[in-house]
């Protein structure tokens, strides 16, 4: 199973990248690598339609993308508002719901390897948890080297998020 952290990756594609526009069956194909794919969750948080209306409506165009993919969820948490527009939102419940959902599915024996993309160092205990049940831990990495090394010590194995993973991933 694959677990998108969808906040974490629109900025990583961006900063790394320049671009976001990502052909997620392709990616995902990319990373089971030939390896059975049960089913990818996308998490992410909705912008307020009256606070950022373009940008809603361009999430929402996204969205529906990413709903209309075969064994694809989309999971969403919220956007939290305080002091706008000088401060930036921010999510809440995205990471507890991936974590919950990971250990989840490692508990009920849903998978052999879960395959987290975010460079968010707060699922380590996460990862922790699923190795102790007996899963392994692949996690996608953007940024090279420099990109978390917390992350890179607890799975068990980093999937570097480079030019040639991303070759024909792009729409």
């Amino acid at each position: 199973m694959i677990y998108i952290d969808g906040n974490n990756l629109y900025h990583s594609l961006k900063d790394n990248f320049g671009r976001a526009n990502l052909d997620f069956e392709k990616f995902c194909d990319k990373l089971a690598s030939g390896r059975r794919l049960i089913r990818t969750y996308y998490y992410n948080a909705p912008k307020d339609q009256a606070k950022e209306p373009s940008k809603y409506v361009d999430q929402q165009r996204f969205f529906e993308y990413v709903k209309g993919l075969q064994y694809v969820e989309l999971r969403l948490g919220r956007l939290v508002y305080h002091g706008w527009p000088d401060v930036p939102p921010y999510e809440k419940g995205i990471d507890v719901s991936l974590a919950t959902n990971m250990l989840v599915h490692a508990f009920r024996d849903n998978y052999d390897t879960a395959i987290l993309v975010s460079g968010d160092t707060d699922f380590a205990d996460a990862i922790l948890a699923v190795k102790e049940l007996g899963k392994h831990v692949e996690v996608v990495l953007f940024g090279g080297t420099r990109s978390s090394q917390h992350l890179r010590i607890v799975a068990d194995k980093v999937i570097q998020a480079d030019n040639a993973l991303l070759d024909n991933c792009w729409k």
